[in-house]
């Protein structure tokens, strides 16, 4: 499968990069290596994370480089000196008369609420918010992108082409096991193009994935974002003959990529992560949306595939991304929320682990049939879709049902 090589690919991509950065990195981070995720599935002793999740690495040990990583930026970070560096960007960007002078995408959620409540409270920054919209968007979704603009935030939504971006959804979850993969593209170059657009300098991201969930370390202790490496990706690793072939018209694919790094350099455009000069805290972010833009937790409870109820809530579709995730590599929401829990003290790791075995791979029930209708395809065909893309190393058919070969356990 193309989701395979792709895990591969990037597998040879972290080895180089270990072996050509083990001498700049902090010793907590020496090696790191890919515990091969085509022979084993291993989790780490310290979360519930497995090797299956693309180009997580784990030291000799057995723990997992998120968990590492949670350890370093305890104990190892002067965060006095990372708000000095804030604030002296905040200083070199700050608008006098009160146009906007940073763009914060999100959706209204409890991270980039954060993001923007400090840069304009704290910081005296007058933020441009950008909000890629969902394919489906729920109503409490809805509710608190309304309430966070109406907490004083200027916002622009963009809204791409309905039959377009349901299209390349359905391309990509047949293709790639994945129907959030246009979103997610849209979500991450649409706010560079308005900054583009608009002339603003300045984009400021919530956290940097690779160093916080797993994948490169290069940017540990940078907070830029790397144009160079992703215009080369532009809207997946796959050139516009690929998708041609599916009958996408390159100007189909504009709203899901960069600009050209021409108009990028032009502009002075510095992307950052607002986590590399911030304590990444969802329960911090969490409380702060609350008080100061009125965000709410989901008002049916806990989220399908998981036990918590304020991460990922704006899109009905959304409950599959997540549990394609857990056909594709043996873990799910649960997993995800789990993990990050355990590494901010949340949560014990068997706590976690007990969470993990409940809720992990529920199947999304609650938006099916508006999924269905999304996608274009009745029940049999989405079974015959996600029985695709299950691996033998971590599926097996037991009975005529399919059954997780190997699950995180507590450690004896």
């Amino acid at each position: 499968m193309k989701i395979l090589i792709r895990i591969i690919q990037s597998k040879v991509k972290v080895d180089k990069m270990v072996k050509k950065s083990s001498k700049s990195i902090p010793s907590i981070f020496k090696g790191l290596r890919m515990m091969d995720p085509k022979k084993k599935v291993v989790f780490c002793k310290k979360c519930v994370l497995s090797n299956q999740r693309p180009r997580t690495m784990f030291n000799e040990d057995g723990v997992c480089a998120p968990c590492l990583y949670a350890e370093f930026k305890r104990t190892s970070i002067d965060w006095d000196k990372r708000e000095k560096e804030l604030e002296e960007l905040c200083d070199k960007h700050r608008s006098k008369d009160g146009s906007w002078d940073v763009v914060v995408p999100g959706s209204g959620g409890k991270d980039s609420s954060y993001v923007s409540v400090m840069l304009k409270e704290k910081f005296g920054m007058h933020p441009l918010t950008v909000t890629f919209a969902s394919a489906i968007t729920t109503d409490i979704g809805k509710q608190n992108l309304d309430a966070f603009i109406r907490s004083g935030f200027d916002n622009v939504l963009g809204t791409p082409d309905g039959k377009v971006h349901q299209k390349l959804s359905q391309i990509t979850f047949k293709e790639f096991g994945d129907n959030f993969l246009a979103f997610g593209y849209g979500q991450l170059n649409f706010p560079i193009q308005t900054a583009v657009r608009y002339k603003i300098p300045l984009v400021m991201f919530g956290e940097d994935g690779d160093v916080e969930y797993g994948g490169s370390f290069e940017r540990y202790d940078t907070p830029k974002f790397d144009f160079d490496y992703m215009v080369k990706t532009k809207f997946t690793s796959f050139p516009p003959e690929y998708w041609k072939s599916f009958g996408m018209k390159p100007e189909d694919l504009q709203r899901y990529s960069l600009p050209p790094l021409k108009e990028i350099k032009s502009n002075n455009t510095e992307v950052h992560y607002f986590s590399y000069y911030d304590f990444w805290d969802p329960q911090k972010h969490y409380d702060v949306a609350k008080k100061s833009t009125g965000f709410k937790p989901n008002p049916e409870g806990r989220s399908e595939g998981t036990y918590t109820d304020f991460a990922s809530l704006d899109d009905k579709t959304d409950g599959f991304h997540y549990y394609m995730a857990f056909i594709k590599f043996g873990t799910g929401r649960a997993t995800s929320d789990a993990q990050h829990q355990i590494r901010d003290g949340v949560l014990t790791r068997d706590e976690g682990v007990d969470l993990v075995r409940q809720y992990d791979g529920e199947f999304p029930t609650r938006d099916l049939k508006e999924f269905l209708e999304y996608m274009e395809m009745d029940m049999n065909a989405l079974y015959r879709t996600i029985d695709k893309f299950r691996r033998p190393l971590i599926w097996k058919k037991i009975n005529d049902e399919w059954k997780l070969r190997q699950q995180v356990t507590k450690l004896k």
